[in-house]
């Protein structure tokens, strides 16, 4: 199979499309677990909104995700401390311990099989980063521990681990909180005007707007194009293995990451920016069969994420022009938890509240990181190629990807069918074979 696992769980609540003009408060644009998040605080806060998906809730990334919930991202805090200093380390994990908190309280009123568990960064190489990302936690409060000894089928590894983070899932929680919501499914936004969106089923009216797409769809604000990548990876769900009792991931974003669920290991990895070559399913299987005995394959999926300059979200005012219009972008392969700290910081902004960590998250922040060098000129190769079919987000070359049967931009991520359906945007309409 090639559905999450999550994708088993079939209580999905069905909403109708919009039939013709509306007005709202907030309206929000894209339904996977960011917006719904959004929307659900926004409602709580006595705030009308409304939220718009072009397809069905949940049927883009989020479904594809690992869903672990974990203040731990990669060796996030001592890059902070070192490029921004102690106190924004401290209001990234205090944001973040929030939002697992939120995740955690709410579990109890929703079933989503949410599991507290250990979670690892670890290393076979560069234990002197992961021991500089244990000390940087433990400057800002944070109970992380080193240690040697894992779940993981090879030794000669250094960990920091962080109790107390929990796994989940994600299906279960979004359409739980998505029932009571005012949503439109199969309505996608057409044009964006300075007070309202045209669908392809009428307008919709607002004051404010969440654009929570992925990858932002509005090009001329915001740099996005430049600011943003994105970076596939996969997963096969496997039978007969170990039980893994905590969660794991490999600080580099081509290793590997564990987490159990059920009777199932989860194992991601195989990454690459979207658009290049990378180790796929493929690079599972030959380590699965290698360090696993007699094992089953009995799902296998790919996502995407949205990767940032300095490693740090995209959440607040989309542009400094744009006084009404918000987003939340980003996530660095961290979508669960991040998609909380966004909501709360959004729903405060919205609002015209002041919020401790909007300054951090700002997507108005400095742009020179080496990142952004790698961006343009991919940018510039893909605009330069000769070759067809195009993107019609910003008119780069496509190459096919004949593991997973689709057309992939390396420029900024968009993916289609052989067919030349849309699968992932930016890009907002289908391509021309």
């Amino acid at each position: 199979m090639t559905n999450s696992v999550w994708c088993e769980f079939k209580e999905r609540p069905k909403f109708e499309s919009l039939n013709g003009d509306i007005k709202t408060e907030v309206l929000i644009v894209g339904g996977g677990i960011a917006g719904l998040l959004c929307a659900y605080h926004l409602k709580n806060a006595g705030i009308d909104c409304i939220l718009i998906e072009a397809d069905k809730i949940c049927s883009g990334i989020t479904k594809n995700t690992t869903a672990k919930i974990t203040i731990q991202h990669g060796l996030i805090y001592d890059k902070v401390t070192k490029s921004l200093g102690k106190e924004a380390a401290e209001l990234y994990y205090r944001a973040n311990e929030n939002a697992l908190n939120e995740f955690i309280n709410l579990s109890k009123i929703i079933d989503c099989d949410l599991q507290e568990k250990t979670a690892f960064v670890y290393s076979a190489t560069k234990f002197k980063e992961i021991e500089r990302e244990a000390r940087a936690l433990n400057e800002i409060g944070c109970p992380a521990f080193l240690t040697e000894e894992t779940d993981l089928p090879f030794n000669n590894i250094l960990a920091v681990g962080v109790g107390k983070q929990a796994q989940f899932h994600p299906l279960k929680f979004c359409f739980a909180i998505a029932k009571d919501l005012k949503i439109f499914e199969n309505t996608k936004a057409l044009e964006f005007g300075k007070k309202y969106v045209l669908t392809n089923m009428g307008r919709v009216y607002f004051k404010k707007i969440i654009i929570a797409t992925h990858f932002p769809i509005i090009n001329k604000h915001g740099f996005y194009f430049a600011k943003l990548y994105q970076h596939r990876s996969y997963v096969l769900a496997l039978e007969n293995t170990p039980k893994i009792n905590a969660m794991y991931v490999d600080e580099d974003l081509k290793g590997l990451s564990f987490r159990g669920y059920n009777d199932l290991l989860l194992l991601g990895g195989g990454s690459h920016r979207t658009g290049k070559v990378g180790g796929g399913w493929r690079e599972l299987e030959r380590f699965a069969g290698e360090n696993y005995d007699n094992i089953k394959i009995v799902n296998r999926w790919a996502t995407q994420d949205c990767m940032s300059l300095d490693g740090l979200p995209y959440i607040g005012q989309y542009s400094k022009n744009t006084q009404n219009m918000f987003t939340a972008t980003g996530f660095n392969k961290w979508g669960m938890t991040t998609a909380m700290v966004a909501a709360a910081v959004l729903c405060d902004l919205v609002q015209e509240k002041k919020n401790e960590f909007a300054d951090l998250f700002s997507p108005s922040r400095g742009i020179l990181k080496p990142q952004l060098a790698v961006n343009l000129s991919e940018s510039l190769i893909g605009v330069l190629n000769p070759k067809t079919p195009r993107c019609p987000h910003l008119g780069c070359a496509l190459k096919y990807n004949r593991f997973e049967h689709s057309w992939d931009c390396a420029c900024h991520g968009s993916r289609f069918t052989k067919d030349g359906k849309l699968i992932d945007n930016p890009a907002t309409d289908d391509i021309k074979l």
